[in-house]
Order: structure tokens, then sequence, then C-alpha cells
């Protein structure tokens, strides 16, 4: 499936426009479900090796809009694996510690170690997306932030941390309807925030400043994944598939014992 659209990197001419966050390339609600269970058990077993190995390690960032579906989505691929071999970071508004250093000063403690399956619940790129929608900062500031992120992934990968980037693309009409779902339950009502309500009447500008981040942070080490989340099957089986097709390439092995054959005594 790696040829499938979505799980294409972007490029620098990526228009969010121009990708239905309905589209599932011609993929059905069954076949999306059965292959996300066939998945489920490849990513265990590729997630052992991984961690026996302890060579490398394996970050995978989400963001998208509210209610894109990141939660749902931590939730899907922590289901598949041992969570002994997972490193969670949800990245919330800065407290007053971390806005008294640099930005990526929060973000680089949080990087997993080897063996570890890392998820950043957003990320980094908050500095360019948020900060710059609602002008937290001055343009001179988050402009030079986009180089930044790069060096720091890069800097990442040399020291051998595998990055998956992953944009949860949502349509504003799909938001409307999670929103009022919220509402309306009781047992979800909890996780309804007003301030979303705010954030929802920049939506173009967050479109314009999730385009740049896709146009200047896709790299050849650290690409950027568009995957369209108003279904919510489509967007489970993807982003698995994203996993289990980069761990395949990386095909890692047990180690060897350090020791010869070994007579266990009665």
């Amino acid at each position: 499936m790696k040829h499938h659209p979505a799980l294409q990197p972007v490029t620098h001419k990526t228009r969010l426009a121009a990708i239905s966050p309905a589209e599932t390339y011609g993929m059905q609600r069954e076949e999306a479900e059965a292959r996300y269970l066939e998945l489920q058990t490849r990513l265990r077993e590729l997630q052992e090796r991984f961690y026996a190995s302890s060579t490398n390690s394996l970050l995978l960032i989400l963001q998208g809009m509210d209610t894109s579906g990141k939660d749902g989505t931590i939730k899907k691929v922590v289901d598949a694996v041992d969570p002994q071999g997972v490193r969670l970071a949800n990245f919330k508004a800065p407290t007053s510690e971390e806005l008294s250093r640099d930005f990526l000063w929060r973000i680089h403690k949080e990087v997993p170690a080897k063996g570890q399956i890392g998820i950043f619940n957003r990320s980094h790129y908050e500095d360019v997306l948020i900060v710059r929608v609602r002008g937290f900062v001055p343009h001179a500031v988050w402009e030079k932030r986009y180089d930044h992120i790069n060096a720091f992934e890069s800097h990442l990968v040399a020291s051998g941390t595998i990055i998956i980037k992953v944009m949860l693309h949502i349509s504003k009409g799909e938001q409307k309807e999670r929103l009022a779902a919220r509402l309306a339950d009781s047992q979800k009502r909890w996780k309804f925030n007003p301030g979303d309500l705010s954030e929802r009447e920049h939506w173009d500008d967050y479109q314009e400043a999730y385009e740049a981040v896709l146009q200047r942070c896709s790299t050849e080490h650290a690409p950027w994944y568009v995957i369209p989340a108003d279904r919510k099957w489509y967007r489970n089986w993807a982003v698995t598939q994203l996993l289990v097709d980069r761990l395949e390439e990386l095909n890692p092995q047990y180690p060897q014992p350090a020791f010869g054959p070994i007579i266990i005594p009665d």
C-alpha cells in the first residue's frame, strides 16, 4: 500500500484545498477496518523487535485542528502495541518556566529513547501555528522557527530517531458536527472547550499556517503526511499503515545473546 496517495509525503507544492478531508481514495470502510486489524498484529510484532533491538527510536508527531482525532488516533496506535515501549507527550499551552526558555526546550525533553515509540499530541509546530495565527510573538520571531525546526529534526534523525509527521486533515463542517456531539453527550461534554470556538473563527488563517508548515518543513529525513480525517476508520488505517511501512523498512532484529549455550541445571 506504499503507493496509496495518502501515504505519500507532501511536497513544497502541496495545497490543502486540493485534498478533501473526506477522501478515502476508493477505500471502503469494511476493507479499511479489516486491514487495520491485520496491521495491529503486524505492528505489535515489529514493535517487539524494535524495542528489543534498541537501535533506533521512532517519533510520531500528530497535528490537526481541534476534534481532528489526535486522541483517538493515539488510542488506536497504543491499542496495537506494548505500552512499555511507548512514550506519550501532550503539549498544551506552555508554562511560565517553558516560556522563559527557547521554544524547543520542552520538546527535546520528551523525545523517545532508543527502542521507544514516541507520540506527540501537538508538538513544536504549535510555535508556527497558533503562535503565528494569534500573534503571540512577532512575525520576525516565528518566521525563523521553520529553519530551527528543520535543524532540530535533522539532529534527531542523525542521532537515530525516525520521524513521521501526520496532519489529520478535517473539514470545518465535520468539526462542527463533532463539537456539537460533545455538547450533546453527557459523557463527552467534559472534553468540550469553549476556547475551541474562538480558534474556529480563525479557520482560514490556520489552513494557511498549516500549508506553510507542510511546504517548508516536509523534508526527506522528516516528511509530512496529510491524512484525510473526516472518516475515522480511514484515519486509523492510514496512520497505522504508515507506522508499519516505516518499521518494515527498518526491519529491526532481535539482538543476539552475548553468551554461549547454557545448560540449566535440574
